[in-house]
């Protein structure tokens, strides 16, 4: 089977982005190009947490609501949350009504706070686990890798749940640490000059 598919413009693309109407934007715009603002790499580990046993489109598409319940992804705001707020967030319908992975999120925000002491940002922490680009599996081949092994260690070792090896994975070629398109698809080349032109946190 071809790893791509034509998209509107002609242009070759991630077979995956084909699957649902909202994936071409998001693999246009969003997948792969690399993130250094804390609050965004924090929604997307999230988001990432929340797939676990579902599908992407079904979080891609509750997003907003996701944003709307977890203020954003602000972890000092949501490092605040008490038990009445995720009783609350139960019930919110526009979301993934899953305790542990609610209940993780309020976790993580508390733990990322004590990593933003420690590090200076998240995101200075996060990207020191970028792999040798010259070591990755042939792209969309691998679920999980060396670093991304590494990366979910250090996190659970600071107390974070919900960011296993896959999940970190997934998370890692979301934000641009792995430049996972494949090598006909028209946006990888806009990848990797993005991740050329990109300033590492913390270096």
């Amino acid at each position: 089977m071809s790893t791509t598919i034509v998209g509107p413009d002609g242009k070759l693309r991630c077979r995956w982005c084909a699957a649902a109407p909202e994936f071409l934007g998001y693999h246009d715009a969003e997948w792969g190009f690399p993130v250094s603002d804390d609050h965004r790499l924090f929604e997307k580990l999230s988001l990432e947490g929340f797939q676990s046993g579902l599908n992407w489109r079904t979080i891609l598409a509750k997003r907003e609501n996701f944003r709307a319940a977890f203020h954003h992804f602000d972890f000092d705001r949501l490092a605040r949350f008490t038990r009445r707020d995720i009783d609350r967030l139960l019930k919110d319908e526009g979301i993934v009504r899953h305790r542990g992975k609610i209940e993780a999120v309020v976790n993580n925000a508390r733990r990322a706070r004590e990593l933003v002491k420690q590090e200076g940002s998240l995101a200075a922490f996060i990207w020191r686990y970028e792999p040798d680009a010259k070591r990755l599996a042939k792209p969309q081949t691998a679920s999980a890798s060396a670093e991304s092994l590494a990366l979910s260690k250090a996190l659970k070792k600071q107390g974070w749940t919900f960011v296993g090896p896959t999940t970190v994975y997934a998370f890692m070629q979301a934000t641009g640490l792995i430049n996972d398109h494949v090598e006909d698809c028209v946006i990888r080349a806009k990848v990797e000059r993005a991740r050329n032109n990109f300033i590492r946190p913390g270096r």
